[in-house]
């Protein structure tokens, strides 16, 4: 770019001073070069003619007697200014009439058509009919070109503002510059690009805002322009904005010369392209980061050519994965591939050209001297019909990963070997245990029932035994029956881990509804407040279900006996995207930091002699609940009731 500003040439040096005389002078100019006959209707222009041409004919009357010479002046000036008013056919005119005014007039006999000399008026009238048409056509031709003068003159003025719209608004920076550095002009594009004014770029100078890196090689590029050796150059450089940042910008100048080949003026380009560069930096650096990615995953990319068949690995993947080059053929590849796997390949490959299935398999390759897994994807791009061109995808070493999968499911196999071990194992110690409770149970039945009997015998044989010994055997008794309702305890508890379940719509509300009202029917002294939703339907074995709910509405039962009024509740909720039924009751209640102990056997968060049980009740519900794949929970306070919460498989 080159230096100073002038935005308009200076006036000329000889120009006249603009006074009033001067400005009336160029209007009757103007008026006289840019007047068009053709503006005016032919009717006015013919008055205008008679009426001129009457004018100058009384005015030729009147100023000297016909016997004088001149007959034609005053008319001749009559024709001329109806020839610069309507032009040639109305100048023309007006000497006709003009002619025959003379001749009537003028004319020896006067005032008649009684021509004494006819030899002597025909000459005087041709020569008269000549000169005017020579005179009128004079000025008919002088007006025609006057005007083209002037349309060209408005063309060339409108061309010229319209270079000049183009120019100032043009979206790019454009400057006109003499060769000694002088601005020419300079349009809005250039200024918004540095944030200068023209008035601020009028005071400096291009190289003060050039980065100094790229100072150099545009004087050389100028030098080589004004030597001669080229007639325009190109180039990208950077200029520091006014705010201080930099702006890169592609720059095309050209000269222009003269006809004889001396330099006349430059035109320079600008082109804002600091965003382009911004993203080119971006991909830079994200192919810097793809580069690494791909050498630290192991991972390759390639592009396929159908024409010619051959792969070639995209920037340094044949260098990352072994490949001693970065083209090769399909044969090539088909010959690196495991044998066992050859087949497979092939047949994936295929389906992909012709059926336009995905390419995505895993398989083995010999890449760098031993084979190695690759999992390989790619997407096809086609013709218009339909036909394979080019193929671009992504190979993935994955040999460590197929090494620890294959680790894995040996391991796994070895795993679920041993766990069919633990679990016969496990089952067979289970069913010896179950087999075993079972005969304890059985067993201890017998001795308890003898101890029962016994006591009872000695209490009917001896009626004389003193009260202390009665009290003995109530209690031996009292303790017998306490040891048969544990044992039974242990039985049904046992009970409830074993067979299988057998699930079907359960209704729950149905079975509810029965347990209470037996349980009312049991107590009729107590006025207990009772209700059951309605609908409450779950997937489950009914069995279970039935003895699940008897244990807790037996037990809210129980636990509500010392409230003075006392509701027990079966209802369903909302708890975190799950349904799960509650019964409350309004009871005793009981301390939570204690509810470790509470589905636990024989454990009892009550004295004896508070409310009677064994224990087992809520440890038979937890495990009914677990077997539905279900969860109990609990929430009490002392004096406040109790409520359990169970989920099951609800009823769709």
């Amino acid at each position: 770019m080159l230096a100073a500003v002038t935005t308009d040439d200076a006036p000329p040096a000889d120009a006249t001073p603009d006074t009033a005389s001067a400005r009336a002078l160029r209007r009757l100019r103007l008026l006289l070069t840019s007047w068009n006959p053709h503006r005016h209707p032919w009717w006015l222009r013919i008055g205008v003619a008679v009426l001129l041409t009457a004018a100058a004919t009384a005015l030729r009357v009147a100023l000297a007697p016909a016997e004088s010479g001149g007959r034609f002046v005053t008319l001749t000036l009559a024709a001329a200014v109806c020839a610069l008013y309507g032009g040639f056919r109305i100048g023309m005119l007006s000497t006709l009439l003009g002619m025959v005014a003379v001749n009537f007039l003028l004319v020896k006999p006067y005032f008649s058509f009684a021509i004494s000399d006819l030899h002597e008026a025909f000459w005087l009238n041709f020569w008269h009919l000549l000169t005017q048409l020579v005179v009128v056509g004079s000025i008919a031709l002088m007006q025609r070109q006057t005007r083209e003068l002037h349309a060209t003159m408005e063309q060339a003025r409108r061309s010229h503002q319209r270079m000049l719209d183009t120019f100032e608004n043009s979206a790019t920076g454009v400057v006109h510059t003499r060769p000694d550095g002088r601005w020419i002009r300079i349009n809005r594009s250039y200024c918004e690009l540095l944030g200068y004014t023209r008035e601020e770029l009028e005071r400096t100078n291009w190289q003060q805002y050039t980065h100094p890196d790229d100072l150099a090689a545009d004087l050389a590029q100028m030098q080589r322009v004004l030597r001669g050796e080229t007639d325009h150059y190109t180039m990208e450089k950077r200029y520091f904005h006014k705010r201080g940042h930099i702006v890169w910008v592609l720059l095309s100048v050209a000269l222009i010369r003269k006809a004889d080949g001396s330099p006349d003026y430059e035109i320079a380009v600008v082109q804002d392209i600091t965003e382009r560069k911004a993203i080119e930096e971006a991909l830079r650096t994200s192919e810097r980061l793809l580069s690494q990615a791909q050498e630290l995953a192991q991972m390759a990319g390639w592009r396929y050519d159908a024409a010619r068949r051959e792969f070639t690995s995209l920037g340094n993947a044949h260098v990352i994965m072994g490949i001693p080059r970065s083209v090769f053929s399909d044969l090539d590849m088909v010959a690196a591939t495991h044998p066992n796997d050859r087949e497979r390949m092939q047949q994936a490959w295929a389906d992909a050209f012709r059926l336009g299935r995905p390419y995505d398999i895993q398989y083995q390759l010999n890449l760098t001297g031993d084979w190695r897994w690759v999992s390989v994807r790619a997407e096809f791009e086609r013709d218009a019909t339909g036909r394979v061109t080019h193929g671009l995808g992504m190979l993935l070493d994955i040999t460590e990963h197929k090494r620890a999968e294959l680790q894995i499911q040996q391991l796994n196999a070895s795993l679920e070997e041993r766990i069919r071990e633990r679990t016969q194992a496990l089952k067979a110690a289970y069913d010896e245990l179950e087999s075993y409770s079972y005969a304890v149970a059985h067993d201890l039945r017998s001795p308890l029932r003898i101890i029962n009997g016994f006591a009872q015998a000695l209490k009917e044989d001896n009626p004389a035994l003193p009260a202390e010994s009665h009290r003995h055997l109530a209690r031996i008794r009292e303790a017998s029956k306490k040891m048969g309702e544990l044992i039974d305890g242990l039985l049904k508890l046992s009970q409830m881990a074993r067979g299988e379940l057998q699930r079907a719509p359960v209704d729950l509300s149905a079975i509810a509804t029965r347990q209470l009202r037996e349980l009312a029917a049991t107590s009729p002294e107590r006025q207990v407040r009772w209700s059951v939703q309605p609908g409450l339907v779950a997937l489950a074995d009914e069995p279970l279900i039935e003895a699940l709910l008897q244990n807790l509405l037996h037990n809210a039962w129980k636990y509500s006996a010392q409230t003075e009024r006392a509701t027990i509740q079966l209802h369903m909720q909302e708890r975190d995207g799950r349904r799960e039924f509650v019964v409350a009751d309004n009871g005793a209640g009981f301390d939570m930091a204690r509810a470790g102990k509470l589905f636990q056997p024989f454990q009892r968060l009550h004295l004896p002699q508070e409310f009677a049980g064994l224990g087992i009740g809520l440890a038979t519900a937890r495990r009914i609940v677990l077997r539905h794949g279900g969860e109990l929970r609990a929430d009490s306070a002392p004096g406040q009731g109790a409520r359990f919460y169970f989920t099951l498989q609800p009823q769709a």
